[in-house]
């Protein structure tokens, strides 16, 4: 099953997109979202997924077609949006019944229902895959996780990890104890 989703509004529609931006904000937003999806989606469905973005915000000199961990990332030309690449990529689609577009966009919906293919909006999608994603830990073995308390040297290891010397005074055991 391909799979096409309309970038920014799902990015909105996530929550992964902050307030306040700043400058170079919107594209550590598109990237944790790209990240979240290659982590979400299963390995076989990254290669047919395309996620498009507009490209008033794409950065400059970034080709208008890459390929993120697997997945295709497409930025609109600048004199179109994200909604037009969508639309032609669901025209052209060769296989449109095994076509799923991810927006909430409902000019794309019809567009996709012209086609056969199944639309969704984008915040009961992102729902779904979340839903997914928290049952395959679910899944997961509780051996994965490591266990009992951490010994000194690991306490001492991640202590310098995060810049500190030593655990505050108030963490501290007790002396000789």
């Amino acid at each position: 099953m391909s799979l096409v989703i309309d970038g920014y509004n799902l990015l909105h529609a996530s929550g992964i997109l902050g307030h306040g931006v700043g400058p170079g904000g919107l594209e550590r937003s598109r990237v944790a979202l790209l990240n979240f999806l290659a982590e979400s989606l299963d390995e076989h469905e990254l290669p047919q997924t395309t996620v498009v973005f507009d490209a008033r915000e794409a950065p400059p000199g970034l080709p208008r077609v890459i390929r993120h961990r697997g997945m295709t990332v497409r930025f609109a030309d600048p004199a179109s949006d994200a909604d037009q690449v969508i639309e032609d990529l669901i025209r052209a689609d060769s296989s449109p019944r095994r076509l799923v577009v991810v927006s909430s966009d409902h000019r794309l919906h019809r567009a996709a229902r012209r086609r056969r293919a199944k639309a969704i909006d984008s915040d009961q999608w992102y729902a779904e895959i979340l839903r997914q994603r928290i049952a395959r830990a679910a899944r997961k073995s509780p051996d994965t996780k490591p266990g009992g308390t951490p010994s000194e040297s690991e306490v001492r290891f991640w202590l310098r990890q995060f810049g500190l010397e030593e655990p505050p005074a108030c963490d501290r055991p007790p002396a000789g104890g």
